[in-house]
């Protein structure tokens, strides 16, 4: 890990880690909210819903109650971030910061805007 991740966000970036690899999915996500709860989800992909591991794990923290977002991490394959989950970050909170990693944790990239 980056030494300028906190000891929160190293912990976003296990936990979304942890999400990808237990159900085998494209990537995982975290997020930890305004009171300093996390929730953490996979990306899904079913015939009738498709959510990418962020949109997934917003979507826990808001229906759990929460109206901001502190930080979120995505471990993913992928070299950039998703638009939509980009988005539904930026929907509850416009300046969170969002940080990227590979599987094996290696945060390369952080999008603020």
């Amino acid at each position: 890990m980056p030494d300028d991740l906190t000891a929160e966000d190293t912990k976003l970036v296990t936990l979304a880690r942890a999400a990808r690899a237990r159900t085998g999915a494209v990537e995982g996500a975290a997020v930890r909210d305004g009171d300093g709860r996390t929730y953490n989800a996979a990306s899904v992909t079913l015939p009738s819903l498709s959510l990418t591991a962020l949109q997934m794990a917003v979507a826990s923290a808001v229906s759990s109650g929460a109206t901001k977002l502190e930080a979120a991490a995505v471990v993913t394959e992928a070299s950039t971030l998703d638009g939509l989950g980009h988005a539904a970050v930026r929907d509850v909170s416009p300046a969170a910061p969002i940080h990227l990693a590979a599987p094996d944790a290696t945060v390369f990239a952080t999008v603020t805007e």
